[in-house]
């Protein structure tokens, strides 16, 4: 089985719900505490991301707790059916206590968003990612925040900073502005809409899930991916 079918399969949740894990070390570049473990279980072993509650450092706009919202953006891209996030899930007993764990992707690390960008065979992807990062309200869509496999597969990572009650988009994905979004998409949203709020709801606060639904019925009624407003910040900093 392809790494991309296997990451989003119930072996794969199993096996980082339950696998026994093991630090190998901090990542770099990582503003919050951020690490590479290995997870163990019936003999066999796969590499994840641990990121513990106790490695996040304090924001003003966000509360505590980000982890939640990694698991949160993995269990509605599985909803939506896009394979979008790597698996996910919440761990309460982590080496350094609870927090999530994500399928570490052996992806090409030297290319991000720009560089393929140029690859026009990929923008569907990118349209799908532009839309998901709309309703889920993404803070933070860095260049490298986007990989690539060894099957072309775009895989997101780092969604902490999403499903804010407040506007907060800022991405670097905004060559679509003004674009009509694709109609599959907005079928597979509207369709799978309560779906999505169930699937959330253990996650978010009430009024967070009252949001997304807010921006989904948007989208849907607009039916175009926005245009930067120059009267807000847009872009994440750094770019990459």
């Amino acid at each position: 089985m392809s790494q991309d079918k296997w990451s989003q399969s119930s072996s794969a949740l199993e096996h980082l719900k339950l696998g026994e894990l093991t630090v190998l070390g901090r990542m770099p570049y990582s503003s919050n505490a951020t690490f590479l473990v290995e997870v163990t279980r019936n003999s066999r072993t796969i590499q994840a991301i641990y990121k513990p509650r106790r490695g996040e450092r304090s924001l003003w706009d966000f509360p505590g707790g980000l982890f939640m919202r990694e698991v949160a953006a993995f269990e509605l891209s599985d909803t939506l059916g896009w394979s979008l996030i790597p698996a996910t899930v919440y761990r309460d007993n982590g080496p350094y206590g609870e927090g999530s764990l994500q399928l570490f992707i052996d992806a090409n690390f030297e290319q991000h968003y720009f560089p393929l960008f140029e690859r026009s065979e990929l923008h569907p992807q990118f349209k799908k990612f532009a839309l998901f990062d709309l309703v889920v309200n993404n803070a933070d869509r860095k260049s490298g925040h986007l990989l690539i496999d060894s099957h072309d597969h775009i895989w997101g990572i780092d969604q902490g900073l999403c499903f804010h009650v407040e506007p907060k988009l800022r991405t670097v994905i905004w060559e679509f502005a003004g674009e009509a979004i694709p109609e599959s998409l907005l079928t597979d949203l509207y369709a799978r809409v309560d779906s999505c709020e169930e699937a959330l709801g253990a996650l978010l606060d009430p009024e967070e899930i009252d949001a997304f639904r807010d921006r989904v019925f948007h989208v849907a009624k607009t039916g175009r991916f926005p245009v930067p407003d120059p009267d807000m910040r847009c872009y994440p900093w750094p770019l990459i």
